[in-house]
């Protein structure tokens, strides 16, 4: 059977307990009833009550103090204000204090009833919400992030310390050491998980189209422009806007998102309208932005606008305890994935990947290991499986820069892909339009 829904009435004139207990029984409910507070306070030790009815105007203790110490007990009371003396204040002053409505004597029957209903269906709504929540945190967990070693272990204390503050957070690191699954991470960890993480690469979206992607357009406000178009700001209401690359927008751009950024308003291209979006900032960098600060590449005030709270993501070269279970779970992922079995990987596959210097991070590692997922044979990942730089790759000189053996992997890997920079940046783990800037930046020759 149905569980009756119960209530707590509360009123020191006998008629009127009697009145609507006599209303509630009759519509279904389990009723108790008192006298005054000291005695509701009584009965809530033994019970606690779906809805509670409160005369405002009591001896001892007044309805107001009531209410109070109810919602002291039992924080998601559903408290009603019965009162012979409607005035504004007094009203005010009850839902200031979270009652859910009020009511004036004399009291109809059928609009306490409809009251007491409309009550329930807001209590139970409430409920739904909660288990849904709950159901959709069991059922969308963040995508695992890997690491065993200090260095990261520091990166998911910092995660957990920002999760919840809601400041603006930067993440900084390489290309494919994970910042974009840091993001999420801070995103899934905070109290706005239950609203969507709008991602923007910045890096590789044109200027003039970065700024529709951002701000949204009205019909007719481009050629092309037959429809109105939310942007990524509008779709991140309440949630999290992520801006990966930020160290790439223009200077437009700059001024642009600082002005949203301090007002959190802005307007669709070729509109007029102002909107209002209440999002979280989480931005990620490749570049060194105090030195793009320095050469006036990047506003000075933005920098310091975007960061507030700064992660640092190592490569994966400065962490060489994460690469063997960093493989061992791309294993496990492409081999479910490609419904195949699970694969070991031999002693000296491990020594070539360990050897490695992962310019293109955790990203190339993984396409590493899907590589070997797809043409492996046997049921291990020996070393002939993995891709061919690897071998050709596996003690990097030590009397270069950084800047120098990356070059240097960079155009090994374009010459044995034949020039081809899609299937090079999906080699090295990146995307193409950051190596159509390496390229050019290193002035590599194809």
């Amino acid at each position: 059977m149905e569980q009756k829904h119960s209530i707590l009435i509360v009123d020191d004139e006998l008629s009127v307990r009697k009145s609507l207990e006599h209303w509630f029984l009759e519509d279904g409910f389990e009723v108790e009833t008192a006298e005054d507070g000291d005695e509701a306070l009584e009965k809530m030790n033994d019970q606690l009550f779906d809805i509670y009815l409160v005369d405002i105007k009591m001896p001892g203790m007044d309805g107001i103090t009531l209410q109070k110490k109810i919602t002291e007990i039992h924080e998601d009371a559903l408290v009603i204000i019965i009162t012979a003396y409607a005035s504004v204040d007094t009203a005010v002053e009850a839902l200031k204090h979270g009652a859910f409505d009020y009511v004036t004597k004399p009291i109809d029957p059928d609009d306490m009833s409809n009251l007491v209903r409309n009550a329930l269906k807001q209590k139970d709504l409430t409920e739904e919400n909660i288990r849904l929540k709950e159901q959709i945190s069991e059922m969308s967990p963040v995508d695992k992030i890997v690491g065993e070693s200090a260095e990261m272990q520091r990166v998911f204390e910092m995660i957990d310390q920002v999760a919840d503050a809601d400041s603006t957070v930067l993440i900084r690191g390489e290309s494919g050491t994970g910042k974009e699954l840091i993001a999420k991470a801070i995103h899934t960890k905070s109290h706005r998980k239950y609203y969507p993480i709008v991602a923007v690469n910045c890096g590789s979206i044109p200027e003039t189209l970065l700024e529709s992607e951002l701000f949204g357009h009205e019909k007719g406000a481009f050629t092309g422009a037959q429809y109105r178009r939310k942007g990524k700001l509008e779709l991140a209401d309440h949630g999290t806007l992520f801006l990966d690359e930020i160290g790439d927008i223009s200077s437009k751009m700059q001024v642009d998102l600082l002005r949203v950024l301090e007002s959190k308003t802005f307007t669709r291209l070729g509109g007029n309208e102002e909107i209002h979006s209440d999002f979280r900032l989480i931005c990620a960098t490749n570049k060194n932005l105090e030195q793009s600060v320095e050469e006036g590449e990047f506003r000075k005030d933005l920098y310091y606008r975007i960061n507030v709270f700064s992660i640092f993501v190592p490569p994966l070269r400065e962490r060489r305890s994460d690469i063997i279970p960093l493989a061992t779970y791309f294993v496990r992922k492409y081999a479910q994935s490609m419904a195949k079995p699970e694969r070991e990987l031999t002693d000296g596959a491990k020594e070539l990947l360990l050897q490695h210097h992962w310019p293109g991070n955790v990203r190339e590692l993984e396409n590493a290991i899907e590589r070997a997922m797809v043409v492996g044979k046997e049921d291990v990942i020996s070393s002939d499986d993995l891709p061919l730089q690897l071998k050709d790759n596996g003690e990097e000189p030590r009397n270069l820069s950084l800047e120098a053996m990356e070059k240097e992997h960079i155009k090994k890997v374009l010459k044995e892909m034949d020039g081809n920079v899609t299937q090079s940046a999906k080699v090295l783990g990146i995307d193409r339009v950051t190596l159509y800037n390496k390229i050019k930046k290193y002035g590599i020759e194809r």
